[in-house]
């Protein structure tokens, strides 16, 4: 064996102390997971709430062979409480309740609004003129949006033929969008309680229904102050026009690098994919239309979280 000189000893032990040996922290950091809920959750233990969201996230990974990893950090604002004061607040007759109370009560622009999302969801579900009209029946007042009795017929005939939502269940999802998206007092406080849950480090962000118009809403104000190398909306209801419309001007969050919608072609809340006629936003939104929702009203969370293909995406999202 040759004997090794010892200028060229020193020469490799010089090269091994300059290889840089890698620290904990230069290792891949898992990211924040940060869960906004929708409408319907007031009077609710929001520990439950989010352990319920984290069992069906469980159920999605155990199904791909994935698992969540140890010591995610998980965040769950919880609005339910504050949103249903506003709505003790305002105190809006849905149209059930007008037609209970004699026809009085009616608040023409939030009727409009109501007739502007039923409509939506009316054409995008193939409902005809006939089935809307077998609703209304002989009525020979005039038909329009101000016209609660022909309002409440659309939904009607959404609760008969749409399939899953009932009527009171859009008419109350309405009412609480349109409380968010009209009043400024309403969208500041709930904005407020998710922005705090919300801060520098690398978070991935899951909204469901109404949380995704939220979490679009903070992650838009947020500016480039965020790391959200990934934002999934599931059940979102941001296509509907008049939803849309009350977001404007529209533009893709700036602190968001990827976004990704997932629906249920027959959820009746988020008929309308996040695409450039819907959501027009550059970069484009990935969409995926694959979800079976297996809940009663195909718009459950429990029916999204459990879907394979949302569930890798928000465990890639995170690192795991």
């Amino acid at each position: 064996m040759t004997m090794l000189s010892r200028r060229t000893v020193l020469a490799a032990l010089a090269g091994l102390s300059s290889v840089a040996v890698p620290s904990a922290s230069a290792q891949p950091q898992t990211a924040k997971l940060l869960l906004v809920h929708g409408r319907g959750q007031a009077n609710l233990d929001p520990q439950k709430l989010k352990a319920a969201w984290i069992e069906t996230l469980t159920l999605g990974a155990q199904a791909l062979g994935m698992h969540i990893p140890e010591n995610l950090d998980v965040e769950f604002p919880y609005y339910g409480d504050e949103l249903q004061r506003f709505v003790d607040q305002a105190n809006l007759p849905l149209t059930g309740e007008i037609k209970a109370h004699g026809g009085s009560g009616q608040d023409d622009d939030f009727l409009a609004f109501q007739s502007d999302v039923a409509q939506s969801i009316r054409e995008q579900t193939g409902i005809t003129d006939t089935q809307v009209l077998d609703e209304y029946g002989n009525n020979a007042r005039p038909k329009g949006p101000l016209n609660w009795e022909w309002v409440q017929a659309i939904l009607a005939a959404i609760d008969k033929h749409g399939g899953g939502m009932s009527q009171s269940a859009i008419e109350q999802f309405t009412r609480d969008v349109y409380l968010y998206t009209r009043y400024p007092a309403v969208r500041s406080t709930i904005d407020a309680i998710v922005r705090r849950a919300l801060t520098a480090n690398k978070t991935v962000v899951v909204g469901h229904s109404l949380g995704s118009v939220v979490a679009y809403s903070v992650l838009h104000d947020a500016g480039q102050g965020i790391n959200v190398p990934l934002f999934v909306t599931v059940g979102s209801p941001l296509g509907i026009r008049a939803i849309r419309d009350q977001l404007a001007p529209i533009s893709y969050p700036s602190g968001v690098k990827d976004w990704f919608n997932a629906f249920d072609t027959r959820d009746v809340v988020a008929l309308f994919p996040l695409d450039e006629q819907s959501f027009p936003v550059n970069p484009p939104i990935r969409n995926f239309p694959g979800v079976r929702n297996h809940t009663d009203n195909r718009h459950g969370i429990a029916g999204y979280l459990d879907n394979r293909e949302v569930a890798r995406t928000i465990l890639m999202g995170v690192g795991s």
